[in-house]
């Protein structure tokens, strides 16, 4: 059997473990925490980095720390996770659902604009597979209209934008805050596990308070403040320090890791790229803005029963290829609170879109059996 992903352990992580218990401080923001904080500043120049116990944590004190309120307007893709629109939920948001492009599954940055009104707070643009929403647009609507910027970049670490001035910044360093997750589906792992990215760091002292259970902890052994109370609201965001130090691991070969990735990525696309266009099937689409963290590969195909036959052939030969989101829009729990709009393009990938295996000790023997299976279809 050919599993959809498989985790991949550098060698390190139990060695790190063990140390962590060692040091006599497990509870988190101890020395791997600050040792994985530390790392994603210097080597991505974020802003101020919290750990948390996942992105979907992450995503909760970005709607915190947005000041979100009964009421409030958030605009996101309707293709995305569940946890992209529940952080805003919980707040008490009405989510305005955007559609996705023509060519790729990422929000349709040419609509955004229609969406704002003036209960507008919040856009939130999703780097679905690590490809790059159009940031440069996005944070001019913000601009114009006064918003703030959330980036979902749960799957898109290690993947840049250029803007028409040919500057490069990496993805979840352009927004007001953002999200990444380390889930154990993801380039980068440890088993659960998120990180908060404050880039406007006019909230980076609550954001500690919001990731401290709502208390002034992290001022106080600062020493900034002799005790510490509770001063507002917040929860327990904040990850073990087994958690932190799995990731320590992790992000030691994270060049090593993307390589390998990037290369699986492209033997797919070079293997499959006369099937599909013979057969009206859609390979990844990266604009020019865009660089390729090959966090997956996917194929659009041209109907639902289409992608089914393909799903299933592959079944037959002990291979899982698995679909992806289901239009949030139209799920059970948000589709009476919707507004109506058909989002026709968000639902097509819901209907034809299929991700292939695609994980680090996935062999090359096996991507040519995938592909050629493929190709007989």
């Amino acid at each position: 059997m050919i599993p959809f992903n498989k985790p991949y352990l550098t060698g390190k992580e139990t060695e790190y473990i063990e140390d962590a218990v060692l040091t006599g401080k497990l509870s988190g923001n101890g020395k791997y925490t600050k040792l994985c904080q530390h790392y994603f500043e210097e080597k991505y120049n974020f802003g101020k980095c919290l750990l948390t116990t996942s992105c979907t944590d992450a995503l909760e004190m970005a709607a915190i720390l947005a000041n979100i309120q009964p009421g409030d307007e958030v605009i996101m893709p309707s293709y995305t996770f569940v946890s992209t629109s529940n952080a805003f939920v919980l707040r008490g948001a009405k989510i305005v659902f955007a559609d996705s492009r023509k060519d790729h599954p990422g929000i349709d940055e040419a609509s955004i604009e229609s969406l704002i009104t003036e209960k507008t707070k919040v856009i939130v643009p999703v780097h679905y597979a690590g490809v790059a929403c159009n940031m440069e647009k996005i944070m001019n609507l913000a601009t114009k209209y006064n918003l703030l910027v959330i980036e979902d970049a749960a799957q898109a670490i290690d993947s840049y934008y250029t803007f028409s001035d040919g500057s490069k910044k990496v993805l979840g360093s352009i927004g007001h805050l953002s999200a990444f997750s380390f889930h154990e589906t993801k380039n980068i792992i440890s088993g659960e596990g998120g990180m908060l990215v404050v880039n406007d760091l006019k909230f980076s002292n609550r954001a500690e308070i919001i990731w401290e259970k709502g208390t002034n902890r992290s001022a106080f052994f600062k020493g900034e403040v002799d005790k510490y109370g509770w001063v507002d609201i917040g929860s327990s965001f904040l990850p073990s320090e087994i958690i932190a130090a799995f990731l320590w691991a992790q992000l030691e070969n994270l060049e090593k890791i993307q390589t390998k990735r990037i290369g699986i990525w492209n033997n797919y696309y070079f293997g499959l790229e006369k099937w599909a266009k013979k057969n009206d099937v859609i390979l990844p689409y990266r604009p020019d803005y865009s660089t390729n963290n090959a966090h997956m590969f996917y194929l659009v195909c041209k109907s639902i029963e289409q992608r089914t036959i393909l799903i299933k052939k592959l079944k037959e030969h002990g291979i899982s290829a698995v679909f992806h989101y289901l239009s949030l829009h139209e799920s059970p729990f948000y589709h009476s609170k919707h507004d109506g709009r058909a989002l026709p393009k968000s639902n097509h990938y819901s209907n034809c879109l299929v991700r292939l295996p695609l994980f680090y000790e996935l062999k090359e023997e096996d991507i040519k059996k995938i592909i050629d299976i493929i190709t007989t279809i």
